[in-house]
């Protein structure tokens, strides 16, 4: 078995890293997860114990410094976790899920290590939404995938989330710089950022967030609700198909290693098999 480690960054997020803790400590190990709070002024939880935990300076004082002195700080900590005989390395933020397929009957740890990687491999992304007037807030100690069943296939969540050999990733984990990218069929990528509008406005109102320049962000991604609420929602298993090829062929002009999908807006239901994995 490849032994696997798992790192992200937060600062006061401890509803999404409470889950990220619970699912991936659960899949790998609390003794493999890695978790850096971003300002000395943060608290590490009491949830996190067992867990590798450290608190640094505070970095960046706006959304484009902070992304990028973040993946550069993230990119140096997992070549150390290489350094330190780790096979794989798992970059995410808080609310990103990397999830195998539950009909392969493989966990995670299982289902990457059939794979063979030389650089990294990119799960294919799901923004997840709320369908308005279906679904209601959500309940933070019930399964997520019991209360939302609606994401958007979409290039902003198939990232670059696993490394092979210490590599620097691009902003947000987007990219691997200098490498191209393969999209490993039946693995997911769940994006739970923006999947609640109530946790949407209240987030609006963190003020280290709006000192940022995080309100124009998250607006914006409150658009994933209303496509939710609006359009068709497709059969998974086809479009994730077809997802996954037009990814994997297209590029945009301005960044070859990155995927593409011609502008299409798609949602898609998560079928029932999903909704115990997290």
């Amino acid at each position: 078995m490849k032994r696997i480690a798992a790192l992200t960054m937060v600062r006061n997020d401890n509803f999404y890293l409470r889950k990220w803790v619970e699912y991936y400590g659960g899949q790998l190990g609390r003794e493999n997860l890695y978790v850096y709070f971003d300002g000395l002024d943060q608290e590490i939880p009491a949830f996190c114990d067992g867990v590798h935990t450290q608190k640094v300076e505070k970095i960046g004082t706006n959304v484009v410094e902070h992304d990028k002195g973040r993946l550069q700080f993230l990119s140096a900590r997992a070549a150390e976790l290489f350094a330190a005989g780790y096979d794989l390395v798992i970059g995410t933020d808080a609310d990103e899920f990397l999830v195998a397929d539950p009909a392969l009957g493989l966990s995670l740890p299982e289902f990457l290590g059939q794979l063979e990687i030389r650089d990294s491999v990119s799960a294919l992304g799901l923004d997840f939404g709320q369908m308005l007037g279906e679904e209601a807030d959500i309940v933070e100690d019930r399964p997520f995938l019991q209360q939302r069943h609606y994401a958007q296939l979409g290039t902003r969540y198939t990232k670059a989330s696993v490394l092979a050999r210490p590599l620097p990733w691009g902003s947000g984990f987007h990219r691997v710089k200098g490498k191209n990218f393969h999209i490993a069929k039946d693995l997911y990528l769940f994006h739970f950022g923006y999947f609640d509008l109530k946790r949407i406005q209240d987030r609006f109102s963190d003020p280290s967030r709006l000192e940022q320049g995080w309100e124009h962000h998250m607006k914006k991604r409150s658009r994933t609700i209303r496509l939710v609420s609006a359009l068709k929602a497709r059969d998974f298993d086809r479009w994730t198909r077809r997802a996954r090829v037009c990814q994997t062929l297209l590029r945009p002009p301005y960044a070859w290693n990155k995927p593409a999908m011609l502008g299409l807006r798609i949602i898609v239901r998560i079928p029932d098999r999903f909704q115990d994995c997290l």
